[in-house]
């Protein structure tokens, strides 16, 4: 994982401000950039950073490296590529395996839906062989096509959590990235001084003194080698709001994100019936793109 570590760092970019979104006079934020490791579950601040060797634990990031052999990652994407591919925002393209949802007023249609692709019923398998994922059943899936040359990127945002459940899954085909993390909450984080010799994992309440950050200058980068699938839950998942910027998009990079149903569609929620349809018709893995 250190390379990976290593590639996130030489990523970063060397400004020190971003723009604040919910600014209307566009402010410039100081924002301090960390770096996660999986091996620990902490992340701890950049080299050369006002807080080098300050870290603070960041709980809901699953990283499973090698999750395909390169020749299942390229038998996909020449399958994906065989279907038309539509133009998405920001420089994306995209191809959607799920009904078809207006999120605004929690709508959604089943017309024309008619499951995950072919191709996904072994890595939806081999999914449920990981403890953190033994009950994950998907209800859509959706591909998007980064490429350097169209300035691709996705905007900080949290996922719906009317339909979509507890775990996000995204699995990252072609060229590694970073997942840059933030929140808008206000209050700080509580750092520790990381011991000698990290990634090892800070041991709780051994060194002082303490420090604090506001949450909203923070960004976590969090490095996503090729073939590595990627989980989100708890607070990586409700809380911090994941982005891909334009300057870690390096070649073409595909990502395959998978998506559970909500408790309200689940076998006790109101519309259980539904959730039901949806993950019968899903997991026929009969798709094509919606």
């Amino acid at each position: 994982m250190l390379s990976g570590i290593s590639q996130a760092e030489d990523m970063l970019c060397d400004s020190t401000c971003v723009k604040s979104p919910n600014s209307q006079r566009q402010k410039r934020m100081k924002t301090h950039r960390f770096i996660y490791y999986a091996d620990t579950g902490w992340a701890v601040g950049a080299e050369e950073s006002d807080f080098e060797g300050w870290a603070f634990p960041f709980p809901g990031v699953t990283l499973i490296e090698d999750f395909v052999t390169p020749a299942e990652e390229a038998e996909m994407v020449r399958l994906m590529d065989r279907d038309p591919w539509k133009l998405s925002q920001s420089g994306r393209r995209k191809q959607d395996y799920g009904p078809k949802v207006n999120f605004r007023k929690q709508k959604l249609k089943t017309a024309g839906f008619r499951g995950l692709p072919s191709f996904s019923r072994e890595v939806v398998r081999r999914m449920g062989l990981y403890p953190v994922l033994e009950d994950f059943r998907p209800v859509e899936q959706c591909n998007l096509d980064y490429c350097p040359e169209r300035g691709s990127a996705i905007d900080p945002h949290l996922d719906d959590t009317w339909l979509w459940g507890e775990r996000l899954v995204s699995l990252n085909l072609l060229s590694p990235t970073v997942l840059s993390m933030s929140r808008e909450a206000p209050g700080s984080l509580l750092l520790c001084l990381a011991p000698s010799g990290f990634p090892q994992a800070p041991v709780e309440g051994a060194t002082a003194p303490g420090r604090s950050v506001p949450c909203r200058e923070v960004e976590v980068a969090v490095p996503l080698p090729r073939r590595a699938l990627l989980v989100l839950t708890r607070a990586a998942r409700h809380q911090w709001k994941h982005a891909i910027h334009r300057r870690h998009i390096g070649a073409r990079r595909v990502s395959a994100t998978f998506r559970e149903l909500s408790a309200e569609f689940g076998p006790s929620g109101r519309q259980r019936e539904l959730g039901q349809e949806l993950l019968q018709t899903s997991l026929s893995f009969q798709g094509r793109p919606t």
